[in-house]
């Protein structure tokens, strides 16, 4: 259960942080005004919250995870809203990042 409440955070926790850095970009690139850079900043503030809830109490261990779950978040979010098609080099990176969290977050350790 602790892992599936993990994956899920660092779910919840992209979402927050790569829509509101979105939506910041938006506000600004696009000229669509202080409203959506102001959301963006909201968004980002729940992701701050968002990463205190993982069930590991290392501060490093979440946001060095968190990094790789970012990168892949990232392409996908760029495919979602913005139609970037990632190449396979871009996909291959991203799969090395998983592979990073799933070892940072998941590895066995000695308690």
């Amino acid at each position: 259960m602790s892992v599936m409440r993990s994956i899920v955070l660092f779910g919840v926790a992209a979402l927050f942080e790569i829509g509101g850095a979105w939506l910041v970009w938006q506000g600004v690139r696009e000229h669509r005004g202080w409203a959506w850079i102001g959301a963006g900043v909201l968004a980002l503030g729940a992701y701050g919250f968002v990463a205190t809830l993982q069930p590991d109490a290392n501060f490093g261990r979440i946001l060095a995870a968190y990094g790789g779950v970012f990168v892949a978040g990232s392409l996908v979010w760029g495919m979602v809203a913005d139609g970037f098609r990632p190449d396979r080099w871009d996909v291959a990176g991203a799969m090395v990042c998983l592979v990073g969290v799933a070892l940072i977050m998941y590895a066995p350790r000695n308690a």
